[in-house]
């Protein structure tokens, strides 16, 4: 969101456009709503940890502290995913409800597929790329991206008593394809200090498929170090853009994903770990 809009802002200018468009989009960290969260995770992100206590109270914390009362959660569920399993899904689904009970939110989990990138794109500048597609309705707009925030849009609506049940993505997809939901995002940007354009990576290289077949799999974990590795999100360009989803079929040569970063050392920080990494996207046997 830092690349299309100010999302550092204070108290007052969040209570602001809340009360002027409705909802804003903003960092926690700016206002203090969880400072330790906030030291806790600068620690962990670099030593790659991510235990389900802490997941929930980050998760949870800044909601609370916000003021929300009714909050969806997306939990992606697949084996390179945070949450690798249902019995995982259910032990952390459990523990959210409690806490979010505990300190008067009115919460729901939604356990959606974790077993690719939701979208095309990792990084801010990569991932704002998709965003705007989705809202402008653009023809390349990812759709798995656009059917998951419907539905969960829908089921906060339906959570918070806009919409009848069973009737939240129906009215979520209208106002997403009549061009409300644009006309909307727009203005938040506009009211929290001015909509801007994503910045572009001037060093990108494309990883090709060593073999001819369908892709198998798609490792969500490597794939996030190596938009790691090339910068982001630090760098605000820098990520990667997948072209082969799961079930794509592929010559040798054709394109996996382009690697995007800002400088040709990260660039090369990255390609060293693809190298490898022989099996990030996995293509099975020719056909």
């Amino acid at each position: 969101m830092e690349t299309l809009a100010p999302v550092d802002i204070d108290t007052a200018t969040m209570r602001r456009v809340v009360e002027n468009e409705g909802g804003c989009i903003v960092w926690g960290g700016s206002m203090g709503l969880s400072p330790a969260d906030d030291i806790l995770i600068r620690v962990e992100r670099p030593l790659d940890l991510d235990s389900e206590g802490q997941m929930v109270a980050s998760i949870l914390s800044k909601k609370s502290a916000a003021g929300s009362t009714h909050v969806v959660i997306d939990m992606p569920i697949g084996a390179t995913a945070k949450v690798r399993d249902e019995a995982a899904a259910r032990s952390l689904t459990t523990l959210l409800v409690a806490v979010g009970k505990a300190v008067g939110l009115t919460l729901r989990v939604v356990a959606t597929d974790g077993t690719q990138p939701v979208g095309r794109k990792i990084g801010p500048a990569l991932e704002a790329g998709d965003v705007l597609a989705v809202f402008q309705r653009a023809p390349d707009a990812p759709r798995d991206l656009r059917d998951r925030a419907v539905r969960l849009a829908g089921e906060l609506l339906e959570l918070g008593g806009a919409s009848p049940a069973g009737a939240g993505a129906r009215i979520a997809g209208a106002l997403l394809d009549d061009g409300r939901a644009w006309r909307k995002f727009q203005a938040i940007c506009e009211a929290q200090g001015g909509m801007r354009r994503p910045p572009a990576a001037s060093h990108v290289h494309v990883v090709t498929a060593a073999r001819s077949g369908a892709v198998t799999l798609i490792d969500n974990r490597k794939l996030a170090r190596i938009a790691k590795l090339a910068g982001a999100p630090a760098s605000k360009a820098a990520g990667l853009e997948l072209h082969a989803p799961v079930g794509t079929l592929v010559e040798r040569g054709q394109p996996l994903f382009t690697v995007h970063a800002e400088a040709p050392g990260e660039l090369s920080y990255a390609l060293d770990y693809v190298a490898a990494q022989p099996e990030i996207v996995r293509v099975g046997d020719d056909a």
